[in-house]
């Protein structure tokens, strides 16, 4: 595994990482590698990112004006 160092955190950055870690009966450490790997888990698979992929897949696709398909509908 890699180590980080984090300098220059803001003192009520550092004192709010130590109070949940507290809460959560973590170590600072492994509070502070919780939510690391927490937020690399959700870039990953946010709905934003799902949704930016689908439309990249799709967007060579040919789409049809789904005013006049419901009009031709409609027609039948």
């Amino acid at each position: 595994m890699k180590a980080l160092t984090i300098r220059n955190v803001d003192e009520q950055v550092y004192r709010r990482l130590q109070e949940m870690a507290r809460t959560n009966k973590r170590s600072l450490q492994a509070q502070i590698k919780l939510i690391l790997e927490r937020e690399v888990q959700l870039a990953g698979g946010s709905r934003l990112h799902q949704a930016q992929e689908w439309r990249r897949r799709l967007a060579d696709r040919p789409w049809g004006n789904i005013v006049d398909d419901i009009r031709r509908e409609r027609e039948r």
